[in-house]
């Protein structure tokens, strides 16, 4: 994710909606997150959305990494041929369902 830059893509909620498409232009074209202010306190924050679909993708591997160490402390692990015939199976299930 680019930086915030405080005094270019920091926005009270009034400015914003005044000129909401000026600010969906200026995160299309530069990246930075906007935060939103409201009363002069973060409210929110915009992205862009291919920013957001990473920021989800990076959460959902991340929580697959943990999930894996986990099962490996736990020790609910098993070697490559278990896998393969567990997966050949579960394959052949699959065309015969």
């Amino acid at each position: 994710m680019k930086a915030i830059q405080l005094a270019k893509d920091v926005v009270a909620i009034g400015a914003f909606k005044a000129q909401a498409a000026a600010w969906l232009d200026r995160l299309k074209d530069f990246g930075h997150p906007i935060v939103i202010t409201q009363n002069g306190k973060p409210a929110g924050v915009l992205l862009s959305p291919s920013e957001f679909d990473r920021l989800q993708e990076k959460e959902r591997f991340l929580e697959s990494v943990a999930k894996g160490l986990a099962d490996a402390e736990a020790d609910r692990v098993m070697d490559g041929g278990e896998m393969r015939r567990r997966m050949s199976a579960w394959r052949e299930a699959k065309k015969t369902s």
